[in-house]
């Protein structure tokens, strides 16, 4: 719509590269397809942000917030409750591993990893350890952008205009092995050194001053980097060692997004707090949750104990509503099954594109990939600033958004290309995102 750039501010956004031109305008959804205000149709590879994994005009979602909303519009959760949190928390803690029991209800993502900082902050604290207040996470990693969990982003560029920061964020390397050669082809030994990597840097800091470290299973920014074998059971051994809470940040990962209902499952691992958020309503309302070990609850069970922490629509009637109806349709319609059946042909689907010369690199599980684009495919040579902005941001993004395909260019790390489709889609719109990726990074070559 014309109008667009006159009032809407929107996120991440250059918004001076929409000043003589019109905002892209998406009206409608329908299963894994989306189309504009010019009725043009585009294939969803991003699943929205990584959340309508129940795919779009899902009517049965759209009613249950009606009803809600007719019978409970809203109601706070501080010192109350509401049938459909009470409902909610106990249908996640059933699908949750181990004692992960408590259900802490944010609006998003941020606000879920804020939350679980701060809860390892006050627990430990609470237990008579109050000089442990500090985060390890990866480099390149997003985890939020409220201030807390900005701190705990490994994004310098995302950092710059907010410094200074919360104190206690720690930096250690991600999992990209494809950058790692050092390591060979040996990722087992790359998992190794990766996770000693959190272990120094837990004891350079002080194991008496670190709460917590934070993982995705799949780390998002830098293009999908899946955890390397034992890489995660040695970092719940190296948190066990030292009394470091260990949090698996599932904003993106969990839902079935890898094929399982949460990430930390898919791999074989134990957290004490999940955070959570994106595809537990499946997008149809705003609506996350810090999910924490039982015993992490049992300093503020005292007669006198609160976590003095809260947000007004964390646990709304209504989004709860929609993620309960959410979790039906995930069970009803075997989503997460479909996933698992159909993950190895996206792969495969997805590996044809490798005989391009500007592919280097296509990883992920699940339904959920990154495709690394480089310069020289023996060398690894990656794009500079300019070649990057020249070829994602001025080229890429546009010409796969106009060849009918919804994807994420990024490169906050190396550059990408990110999919992620709804996990309705099979091998139809498999096939169609590699037809288009195809044509466009065929065209993207020819210009370098």
């Amino acid at each position: 719509m014309a109008n667009a750039t006159d009032h809407l501010w929107m996120h991440f956004t250059r918004m001076a590269s929409y000043s003589a031109g019109e905002v892209p305008t998406i009206v409608r959804g329908e299963g894994a397809y989306v189309w504009d205000t010019q009725g043009r149709r585009y294939l969803d590879g991003l699943a929205g942000l990584f959340v309508v994994n129940a795919g779009h005009g899902r009517t049965e979602l759209a009613e249950a917030a009606a009803r809600q909303a007719g019978e409970l519009a809203y109601f706070p959760l501080w010192s109350y409750a509401h049938p459909r949190a009470i409902e909610l928390a106990e249908r996640i803690a059933a699908l949750t591993p181990g004692d992960l029991n408590r259900v802490f209800f944010t609006t998003g993502g941020a606000e879920s990893v804020e939350a679980a900082w701060k809860l390892a902050r006050a627990y430990f604290r609470r237990t008579g350890r109050p000089a442990k207040y500090k985060v390890v996470s990866r480099h390149i990693a997003y985890h939020g952008t409220s201030m807390g969990a900005l701190s705990i982003t490994g994004l310098p560029e995302l950092r710059r205009d907010f410094e200074p920061l919360v104190p206690g964020g720690i930096k250690v390397p991600n999992t990209n092995f494809y950058r790692a050669p050092e390591h060979g082809d040996d990722p087992e030994a790359f998992g190794r050194w990766a996770a000693e990597e959190i272990r120094r840097a837990i004891e350079r800091e002080g194991p008496e001053t670190v709460a917590a470290v934070f993982l995705e299973p799949v780390q998002n920014s830098g293009g999908c980097f899946p955890p390397p074998p034992g890489y995660l059971s040695r970092v719940r051994e190296i948190c066990d060692e030292h009394d470091v809470l260990l949090v698996s940040d599932e904003v993106i990962c969990s839902w079935g997004r890898l094929g399982e209902y949460f990430g930390a499952v898919r791999y074989g691992y134990q957290p004490d707090i999940i955070t959570t958020a994106k595809g537990i309503t499946s997008g149809y309302a705003p609506l996350g949750a810090m999910i924490a070990d039982d015993r992490l609850m049992e300093p503020f069970l005292t007669e006198t104990g609160v976590f003095a922490h809260g947000v007004t629509f964390g646990g709304h009637p209504v989004s709860c509503a929609v993620a309960l109806a959410n979790l039906e349709v995930l069970a009803r319609d075997d989503l997460i099954g479909h996933v698992r059946a159909n993950e190895a042909t996206f792969r495969a689907t997805l590996e044809r594109l490798h005989e391009l010369p500007i592919v280097g690199d296509i990883r992920g599980d699940g339904y959920f990939y990154g495709i690394e684009l480089v310069k020289d495919k023996t060398t690894k040579e990656t794009f500079d600033e300019t070649d990057s902005e020249r070829l994602l941001r001025d080229f890429l993004s546009p010409a796969l958004f106009h060849s009918g395909l919804y994807c994420r260019a990024d490169d906050r790390g190396d550059p990408v290309v990110q999919l992620a489709p709804p996990l309705i889609a099979g091998p139809e719109q498999f096939d169609e995102m590699e037809q288009i990726l195809r044509a466009v990074l065929t065209e993207a070559w020819s210009r370098l």
